[in-house]
């Protein structure tokens, strides 16, 4: 993008495209007000709820209304205007076709976030936070989004920054006025090091959980043929997606579904994993398939029918999870005599021990991610806080053996660039363009 392109007066639907109750178009730029007066019949009037129609060579199109706001008090820091108009995709469609027609052009992915963060409306990391909330498959998940978009992350990397900056000053200040003001200790230092080091590592102690928030988990429920697998898979997600018979083998790909359990899971159904004469070519890849999926799992749910017990068959499949984390379900209780002690007992088609079992793999989910996180982070903002910390381990080693400070203060300096990228007071536009190219048009 060129530099007289940043500059235009941008427009995009902000709304998904279907048939709904309201539809948004927004305009942001110098010519919004202009573009926006040669279209609507009403009056615009900053900071009031407009009325009127959006017209077209005088030609009524829809009846909206017109939410102007006047810069910088907008999303993006310029004029903005929200024209309102009643659902559906050709009445949004026609009037982006009439904007467009009057003088603006098409925003690019995130333009809108990316004019905001330009502006200082945003930092980079509340940006970022607008992403996730738009892109988060669970409740649990924009809800942490929404505490970065509050500026939790940036507020802590700031004192962090702060911090570092205040350990710089004194090292700068001994070096530069060596009469008048004396180089801090280097047990000062060490301490300083420290306390900053510890800071960054509790922000790094919630990655794994962010990781997993944002990307979900993988359960695979594995067993021999004519268990229940494809029941439980059907009452797990409240729909009929596997095909359910008697006939063994029916199960000859891998099925997976998401469900919402906190974080995102991902739900796999497996073939049926036997050792037999009896399996044909295309079942055999299916067994293939379900060991794969088993493999790459981060949780297996693995199932034996409790009427005919735990045969040498199910050990086998048993022994081949041993080493993943994973749980023993007993299905078709129902139909059985006696609970077993060292499995969870359902019954898939009648739908006995689903909670206790949902129960059981949220608290393993609980693991895996807590619910409440103190900082979510993505991967770009963890990297920064790496390599923050490598400088400050650096500067650390030198300050315990003493080394010249002009030394030190280069490790220092190059901390505080890195965490510099987090909030963006520091970055390239390759990053920048990466980082928005996520996000969806019109936001």
């Amino acid at each position: 993008m060129n530099i007289i392109q940043e500059f235009d007066t941008i427009t995009a639907i902000s709304t998904p495209l279907g048939t709904g109750g309201v539809g948004v178009i927004r305009i942001s730029g110098e010519k919004s007000f202009e573009i926006t007066e040669q279209i609507f019949t009403g009056k615009i009037t900053p900071r009031m709820i407009c009325h009127g129609w959006i017209v077209d060579n005088d030609k009524k199109v829809d009846e909206v209304v017109v939410l102007p706001f006047k810069n910088p008090n907008s999303y993006t820091g310029e004029d903005v205007i929200e024209i309102q108009c009643h659902g559906g995709i050709n009445v949004v469609k026609n009037i982006l076709e009439i904007v467009l027609k009057n003088g603006a052009r098409m925003a690019e992915r995130g333009e809108f976030t990316k004019r905001a963060f330009l502006n200082k409306k945003l930092d980079l990391s509340q940006a970022e936070a607008v992403a996730d909330l738009i892109h988060s498959k669970t409740q649990n998940f924009a809800i942490q989004s929404a505490k970065n978009l509050s500026g939790v992350l940036a507020q802590k990397v700031s004192e962090i920054k702060g911090d570092i900056f205040e350990t710089l000053s004194r090292i700068v200040a001994g070096i530069d006025f060596p009469e008048d003001v004396a180089e801090p200790t280097y047990e000062s230092l060490i301490n300083d090091f420290e306390s900053e080091i510890e800071k960054i590592d509790k922000i790094l102690s919630n990655a794994q959980s962010s990781n997993i928030m944002r990307q979900g988990i993988k359960i695979a429920i594995v067993g021999k043929p004519n268990v229940g697998k494809s029941s439980l898979f059907n009452t797990l997600l409240s729909l009929d997606r596997a095909i359910v018979t008697d006939i063994a083998g029916t199960t000859r790909d891998v099925l997976t579904e998401t469900l919402d359990l906190g974080i995102p899971v991902t739900l796999i159904d497996t073939a049926g994993i036997r050792e037999d004469e009896s399996v044909d070519k295309v079942e055999e890849i299916g067994i293939e398939y379900s060991k794969q999926a088993a493999k790459e799992a981060d949780l297996v749910i693995f199932m034996y029918d409790l009427t005919s017990g735990l045969n040498d068959a199910d050990k086998i499949i048993l022994d081949f999870i041993q080493d993943k984390k994973h749980l023993i379900i007993a299905n078709k209780c129902d139909l059985a005599q006696e609970r077993p002690k060292d499995a969870i007992c359902i019954s898939a088609k009648a739908e006995f021990g689903i909670e206790e079992l949902k129960q059981k793999i949220k608290e393993i989910i609980l693991e895996f991610s807590p619910e409440d996180t103190e900082f979510i982070t993505n991967k770009r903002q963890q990297d920064c806080l790496e390599k923050a910390k490598e400088s400050l381990m650096q500067a650390y080693m030198a300050a315990k053996v003493n080394e010249l400070q002009d030394l030190i203060s280069i490790d220092v300096k190059q901390a505080l660039l890195c965490l510099d990228e987090i909030t963006g007071e520091v970055i390239t536009d390759d990053i920048l363009n990466n980082i928005f190219d996520n996000f969806c048009i019109g936001k």
